[in-house]
């Protein structure tokens, strides 16, 4: 699903914020994207989003290389992905029911279709009572479900988050991360970048970690951590 082979990311005045990442993340598998503040987590997930691009080396993507995809293909590519945000990103003057319609307005689907698709959506995060309040009512963890039932209202192959837990207390952290899992369980793929180490050592899935912009060879422990070493170039 996501191939990173020899990839770094220079921006303008010389900041490397990524050196020579190699990793692979298969069709259907969940991760996590560890490492400390400006080790480089939010810059590998905007390069698989193309909210930027890599310097050198491939980023493929569902069997597509991200170097290649023209800016008239990008939309078609990203009706695939779900992104979630840290600050949610919401609209505050839209209703809960809007912002998680948007896409599919975009994406040009049916007022049917559209209702139905949010209605479904906002019931897996368990908001459908609260399609026609604001953001603005709502607490912090329920922001973050509408910003997930956004996210996922296209049903997209692959959801990616960055730091979707950062400004949530454990108990409603681990509500979060359970609705990742359950969205993995179906068959989505999953990347997360986290600082919450204790809760993803619970949860049994691959941690991959990043230091100063490259994967990190030092363990967080033996089963979970992705080691920087050869593949093949399969998606």
């Amino acid at each position: 699903m996501i191939l990173f082979d020899q990839v770094s990311k220079r921006y303008q005045g010389g900041n490397e914020a990524l050196t020579n990442v190699n990793f692979h993340l298969h069709p259907g598998e969940m991760a996590f994207l560890t490492g400390h503040s400006g080790a480089g987590k939010s810059t590998l997930l905007k390069l698989i989003a193309l909210i930027e691009r890599a310097s050198t080396g491939n980023v493929i993507v569902g069997g597509e290389n991200l170097n290649k995809v023209g800016r008239h293909t990008l939309p078609y590519l990203r009706r695939n992905m779900g992104i979630i945000f840290q600050d949610y990103q919401l609209l505050y003057d839209r209703t809960v029911f809007d912002n998680v319609a948007l896409p599919l307005i975009i994406s040009g689907f049916s007022s049917r279709e559209v209702s139905k698709r949010v209605r479904a959506a906002l019931d897996k995060v368990g908001l459908l009572r609260f399609e026609k309040k604001y953001p603005i009512t709502l607490s912090g963890g329920e922001q973050q479900r509408v910003s997930i039932a956004r996210a996922v209202v296209n049903k997209p192959a692959l959801l990616l988050a960055d730091e979707p837990t950062g400004n949530l207390d454990p108990d409603l952290s681990r509500e979060i991360m359970d609705l990742f899992m359950a969205f993995n369980q179906v068959g989505v793929t999953v990347l997360i970048a986290t600082h919450d180490i204790p809760l993803i050592n619970q949860l049994n899935k691959r941690i991959i970690q990043l230091s100063h912009g490259q994967l990190n060879p030092g363990l967080i422990n033996d089963r979970k951590t992705d080691h920087t070493k050869p593949f093949t170039a399969e998606t």
